[in-house]
């Protein structure tokens, strides 16, 4: 897989690079570039930004900074479109725009794609006390007595719409109570504790707890199984077609930055995420490196703007 994956993304950068050779070289950065991780120090996101940020300052010999604001996607919308200012985001960017009428940002008109970094699936996993090995074991069991259960999701964006997609829309559990949490851990620690005895959440936060026995899963979300746990069905495999979804972590800027900049920091990525020790940084973490195209990038923005506002719509999610 990771062969295939490799040529493709070797191909993009070529013709990312035919097109970057159009233009002219630009000279940058000639100072500190600021990365804002809209997210908390110490997640998936930060810890992808950081790796890649370090990189990027090795190679273009400027410091390439992490800074840390929770929400801040509106501040860098209106930041100065000269590279200087890049934005690190998941599919939240995207699914915001669908969530919430107040957004103070357009993800499409206010940004420039430049590269998805990373992707993982979720997953759906329970506690060992749930005797269900399989979805369809599952949807029996709770079928059978609805009132022993309910599942940990996210509260809010992505992680929720998907949780809600698959449990209403693919399952046809519309009764199955979502109990919704602000973050991975005390989500995971309440299925561990089984209070929760159902969990859908992304992979890399639940995968010590797999490795450890302490939580089993079912199934995950991507279309392929997971390198890292190639024993867990896809949901397609487990009966459950058309619900695949990733979590993407990618970069952008302004919108107006120098195609060239732009052109020049994808090729760096594309190249970085892709370095051995990267990419076994990422297999630990459960991530997998891209490193598309910024076309290609910008599709998956309206792609999942498109998927996420029809999720809304089936599953009857009230916008904020």
């Amino acid at each position: 897989m990771r062969r295939g994956l490799s040529l493709g993304i070797l191909i993009a950068t070529l013709v990312s690079g035919i097109a970057a050779a159009q233009q002219p070289a630009p000279n940058y950065p000639t100072r500190q570039v600021r990365i804002v991780v809209p997210y908390p120090p110490g997640g998936p996101t930060d810890l992808i930004a950081r790796l890649v940020a370090q990189k990027l300052g090795e190679r273009l010999g400027q410091s390439f900074f992490i800074e840390n604001v929770s929400g801040a996607s509106g501040q860098v919308a209106h930041a100065a479109a000269d590279g200087y200012t890049l934005l690190a985001v998941t599919n939240d960017f995207a699914v915001a725009s669908v969530t919430n009428s107040n957004l103070p940002y357009d993800p499409v008109k206010d940004f420039s794609p430049i590269t998805t970094m990373s992707t993982s699936p979720s997953v759906v996993a329970v506690n060992p006390s749930v005797p269900a090995k399989n979805l369809t074991e599952l949807v029996a069991l709770i079928k059978a007595a609805p009132e022993k259960y309910n599942y940990a999701a996210m509260g809010i964006g992505f992680g929720q719409l998907s949780s809600e997609r698959l449990f209403k829309l693919g399952l046809k559990l519309d009764a199955l109570p979502r109990v919704p949490f602000n973050g991975a851990a005390p989500a995971i620690n309440a299925t561990l504790a089984g209070d929760t005895p159902i969990l859908m959440m992304g992979l890399p936060p639940v995968a010590p707890y797999l490795s450890a026995g302490k939580l089993r899963a079912l199934a995950v979300t991507s279309l392929k199984r997971s390198q890292a746990y190639p024993d867990i069905p896809t949901l397609a495999e487990a009966g459950v077609p058309n619900q695949s979804s990733e979590l993407v972590i990618g970069m952008v800027a302004p919108a107006g930055t120098p195609p060239a900049i732009v052109a020049l920091l994808q090729m760096q990525i594309a190249e970085i995420v892709h370095l051995p020790d990267v990419t076994a940084t990422f297999d630990k973490l459960s991530f997998q490196p891209l490193g598309n195209t910024p076309a290609e990038f910008a599709d998956q923005i309206k792609s999942d703007i498109a998927v996420w506002s029809k999720v809304m719509k089936d599953a009857n999610i009230p916008v904020n």
